[in-house]
């Protein structure tokens, strides 16, 4: 499960589902503004792990400022790989499924995240905004547009950032959740891959089997191959159905979508759905 489609409505899924089991936690008690910003920040970071491949979606999402990250990150994951590797890990040069497909990783993002939201009065989250705004339309939309057309993602990214930002900027700002949505988002990434061939080291840099960078997956029988016919015919759609589902949930919670009630769900349905 590792196309960008695929990638982003999962991060959107994961997002939706802590929120809506989150219940009368913080997490669960979002305002429908934050919740969105949360949404889109989830989304664009199950495209981030992927940034230590240069061929990758997001690494193509802003043209030679997001390739240079991309270079950097893989030169970093690599090092990281040869420096901690052991006798039992695979010989390869680890730069892709390498540091970025770690928890280490998912946690300083979201750490990195929350600071930089907590550090100004709120331009912050327009960049941050921007940033995961564009990687969200690259892995939504993974072959509409090529390499070359870097300045129209950037575009309209910087489009969505500014609707995003008229309606929601007069709201708190709510670091710690957004550092959480990363965080979530980023997770989500490594499930995906973790289900197909390869595997995903998520779990480094502790041990197992006597490999640091252990590729966690289930059995080989239940993997799927990248970009086959049960991503694309089953694990996608079911991914939106699931993702559209959720985030009705939770945005009746919060009362932007009244009309729920509605539909004429049965109550047993209903009595989850009404937040307690």
């Amino acid at each position: 499960m590792a196309t960008g489609p695929t990638h982003a409505m999962s991060g959107l899924a994961a997002w939706a589902a802590v929120t809506a089991l989150a219940g009368a936690h913080t997490i669960g008690q979002l305002s429908p503004k934050t919740w969105v910003v949360g949404a889109t920040l989830a989304t664009g970071s199950a495209l981030l792990p992927d940034i230590d491949h240069p061929s990758s979606t997001v690494a193509r999402t802003f043209g030679a400022v997001s390739r240079g990250v991309s270079s950097a990150m893989s030169g970093l994951s690599g090092f990281l790989y040869r420096l901690t590797r052991t006798q039992h890990d695979s010989d390869r040069a680890g730069t892709h499924r390498g540091f970025t497909h770690t928890v280490v990783f998912a946690i300083l993002a979201g750490l990195t995240t929350t600071a930089i939201v907590q550090s100004s009065n709120g331009t912050a989250v327009g960049i941050v905004m921007f940033v995961f705004a564009g990687l969200t339309v690259r892995g939504l939309l993974n072959n509409w547009s090529p390499q070359s057309d870097a300045l129209l993602i950037a575009a309209v990214s910087l489009v969505l950032t500014i609707v995003c930002w008229a309606w929601a900027g007069d709201q708190p700002h709510d670091a710690a959740a957004f550092g959480t949505a990363v965080m979530i988002g980023c997770v989500a990434h490594f499930i995906g891959d973790a289900i197909t061939e390869q595997g995903c080291p998520m779990l480094w840099p502790l041990p197992f089997g006597g490999q640091t960078w252990y590729p966690v997956a289930p059995p080989k029988a239940l993997r799927m191959r990248t970009g086959g016919k049960v991503e694309l015919a089953l694990i996608g759609p079911g991914l939106t159905i699931a993702a559209v589902l959720l985030s009705t949930v939770v945005l009746y919670r919060v009362g932007a979508v009244p009309w729920l009630e509605q539909l004429g769900l049965p109550p047993s349905v209903m009595a989850w759905i009404t937040p307690r």
